[in-house]
């Protein structure tokens, strides 16, 4: 691999800032915020809107649609 030319591949906090779930990751994305972490070291600290603490798909809150009619509009249209 050529040196110089990736970006460095860091440990970073991301923080969901609808619940305040916190995780440590890694990442290539910079920040100017930090926190101190669990394991008394400071990380940068990367905000986000969504991730698995409060996705509608990952909390069991996802509503899904009835396409029910759409598979018979299309059996009905081919003759199936």
């Amino acid at each position: 691999m050529k040196q110089g030319i990736h970006p460095d591949y860091q440990p970073v906090v991301f923080m969901d800032t609808s619940t305040g779930h916190q995780f440590l990751s890694a990442s290539t994305r910079k920040s100017n915020e930090t926190v101190a972490w669990e394991d008394g070291n400071t990380y940068p600290l990367i905000k986000v809107e969504i991730s698995s603490d409060s996705h509608p798909f990952f909390t069991g809150k996802q509503k899904i649609l009835d396409a029910g009619g759409q598979v018979e509009r299309f059996k009905k249209k081919y003759n199936m």
